[in-house]
């Protein structure tokens, strides 16, 4: 099953990468994600409001503890950004499953793990709208992203550790992933490399 597309993302007369960060839209966009998702896998989801709200706020610090300066890491912080997401999610747990298609095939990760699923569908899409966005930039997507000797060992690695969701999502982005370090965005700019950028991070 393809992955819902940015364009499920809701409307805002802000860029994206500020809309991120205003808990109603994160909220509001969350749930057309869950929603698309839904429709397309026939998976029915339950969203927990509260923990989705700490998703948010522990998201944001961490995007502002580490937000950098330099200009010419925009693109590379964008990536990163996408990658705490997705490890907040995993951590604090704002969905569940109430129903899962009779006869669904487990060997598709939308299947497998649908909660995860929908988490990885969410910070993709976002991170390929701001990319879109500010950079004229398609977001590429690796094989193993429906790959599901990959999903195995992706649940399996953050449940033990969620911050290897960071890394984790560069991999299905067709990037290059920071397997020791990944919560420490400055010791990614020096594996990353991306087009600058000289419009000041706002």
């Amino acid at each position: 099953m393809a992955l819902p597309l940015p364009d499920s993302l809701p409307q805002t007369d802000r860029p994206i990468r500020r809309a991120m960060r205003r808990m109603r839209w994160f909220k509001q966009s969350f749930a057309r994600q869950v929603e698309a998702i839904s429709a397309a896998s026939g998976v029915v989801y339950e969203i927990h409001n509260d923990r989705l709200a700490q998703v948010f706020i522990h998201w944001l610090r961490a995007f502002e503890a580490q937000k950098p300066k330099d200009p010419t890491a925009r693109r590379a912080f964008t990536n990163f950004a996408s990658g705490l997401m997705l490890q907040q999610l995993i951590r604090d747990v704002p969905l569940e499953v109430a129903s899962v298609p009779v006869g669904s095939d487990a060997s598709n990760p939308a299947f497998y793990w649908p909660e995860g699923y929908a988490y990885v569908a969410y910070c993709l899409n976002v991170r390929a709208a701001v990319l879109a966005q500010d950079f004229d930039e398609m977001l590429t997507l690796a094989p193993d992203l429906s790959d599901i000797r990959t999903w195995w060992s992706f649940k399996e690695n953050v449940t033990q550790d969620p911050a290897l969701a960071i890394a984790f999502l560069d991999l299905f982005s067709s990037e290059n992933p920071n397997w020791s370090t990944p919560t420490l965005f400055y010791e990614q700019t020096a594996q990353l490399e991306g087009p600058s950028d000289t419009e000041q991070i706002a």
